[in-house]
């Protein structure tokens, strides 16, 4: 839609210059004498133009009673080149005020940003709005009652922009979904949803990221650069992983939630944030507090409220219907004819635990429709797996009782594929008991190596 202008004539004065700067800056002309009702001004333009040239005793007055809808400036024009006239205007509720002729560039200009920050406004809304329809809970595909609770929950706290919330669930549970439907279907959608693994960035690297830097801050900082916190104003700011942020960063992570400011690296100046926060882990916190790896007064910061993903194994029967799901999405993507599932098939997905949930299932169905004859999945597809790495023989033995313990545990995570979750499971042990392992193993090597 094309951006409007709206001028409110309070007299005659400029009549040919409106028409002109409306062609000069891509905006439609909407002319409103002031003799016309006040109440049928249109409220979605850009901008709004009082001109009074010759009657500026009259425009204090008639800016008083009139308000304009947020964010649209309201533009104050006379021919009268005083500052008494300028100060009442803006005293009375207008953005500024400009004299003709002289102004006239200045005007212009003035009403071009505000052309253009409504064009950006109108595409960031579109775009939510295309967003929305991606990201809502329908595309969480299943039926079954575990999944139902969580969404359910979730749905109790999708008005609320300003809660916290904690996503909680095993890799590839859809997390990152559940985040974007959160943000999207919620009162902040407008506004950006902006994500940060806190695995995949170094910590020194990271804490730039987030709360941004001056230019000069380190060697490398030629400019200035907003952190996400600035980025994500008015939207949501969702952390992937917060369990593997560094204890230095929780700490400031913490100072930055409570105080809802941030300040750049090499900044004495704080700035305040209007950021809903969305967190996501795959670990235990609580045990992650126990043993020291995450701050026990960030987690209950955090964990205002907690929603937990269940894992693809707990939820039965939508193991088929998320299979159907990514065979019609995938058939359209590739353009390959949509295959039936067969019973074989069906009972091959019913069967396998899923170490990977929804993520490894996606995988499935792309690589065996892309492999299978057109128009059929095959079975053998369907069950080839993912190459694993290679497991030196049997456990060792005889060993040390912490070697036998050790390799046990690496091959467990081998056989999951990498799920530390699912392999704790197996193993029936807690998921930081299973990390201690590994960690053990790996400075037990690295002692070997000196």
């Amino acid at each position: 839609m094309t951006p409007r202008l709206l001028v409110v004539r309070l007299s005659d004065s400029f009549a040919e210059f409106w028409p002109l700067v409306a062609v000069e800056v891509g905006a439609e002309l909407v002319d409103h004498p002031v003799a016309a009702p006040v109440a049928s001004l249109p409220r979605d333009s850009a901008a709004i133009v009082v001109a009074a040239g010759g009657r500026e005793q009259q425009l204090a007055e008639f800016l008083r009673g009139f308000a304009a809808p947020p964010g649209i400036p309201i533009l104050a024009v006379g021919a009268s080149t005083g500052h008494r006239h300028a100060a009442r205007a803006v005293a009375a509720g207008a953005a500024d005020y400009f004299a003709l002729p002289e102004d006239r560039d200045a005007l212009r200009d003035a009403i071009a940003a505000a052309v253009a920050r409504r064009g950006e406004a109108a595409a960031r809304a579109a775009l939510a709005r295309l967003e929305s329809q991606a990201y809502t809970f329908r595309e969480i595909v299943g039926e079954s009652a575990a999944l139902r609770a969580a969404l359910e929950r979730a749905a109790r706290v999708l008005p609320h922009g300003d809660a916290t919330i904690l996503v909680s669930g095993e890799t590839g549970t859809g997390k990152e979904l559940l985040a974007r439907a959160l943000h999207y279907g919620g009162p902040r959608a407008d506004a950006p949803f902006v994500e940060v693994n806190c695995a995949a960035i170094p910590g020194q690297l990271l804490e730039s990221e987030l709360f941004g830097y001056e230019r000069g801050a380190f060697t490398d900082a030629k400019s200035a650069k907003p952190g996400l916190f600035e980025t994500a104003e008015g939207g949501s700011l969702f952390l992937d992983e917060i369990d593997r942020l560094a204890l230095e960063l929780q700490s400031k992570l913490l100072r930055t939630l409570e105080q809802k400011t941030t300040r750049r690296l090499g900044s004495t100046t704080s700035r305040r944030f209007d950021v809903r926060l969305i967190a996501a882990t795959n670990a235990v916190l609580d045990t992650e507090v126990r043993a020291g790896r995450f701050r026990e007064d960030l987690f209950y910061r955090l964990n205002v409220v907690t929603l937990e993903l269940p894992p693809l194994r707990a939820r039965g029967d939508d193991v088929i219907r998320l299979a159907e799901f990514f065979l019609k999405r995938f058939s359209a993507q590739y353009t390959i004819p949509e295959p039936a599932l067969s019973a074989a098939v069906r009972a091959a997905l019913a069967a396998h635990s899923w170490p990977g949930n929804v993520r490894e299932l996606r995988n499935v169905i792309e690589r065996a429709l892309l492999l299978s004859t057109p128009g059929t999945l095959e079975l053998t597809e369907i069950e080839a797996r993912a190459p694993r790495p290679p497991v030196d023989g049997a456990l060792p033995f005889p060993a040390r009782l912490s070697e036998v313990v050790q390799a046990a545990a690496r091959a467990m995570l081998d056989l999951t594929l990498g799920n530390r979750s699912e392999a704790a499971r197996r193993l029936g042990i807690s998921r930081s008991r299973l990390q201690r392992l590994l960690r053990d193993e790996q400075e037990e090597g690295d002692d070997e190596a000196e």
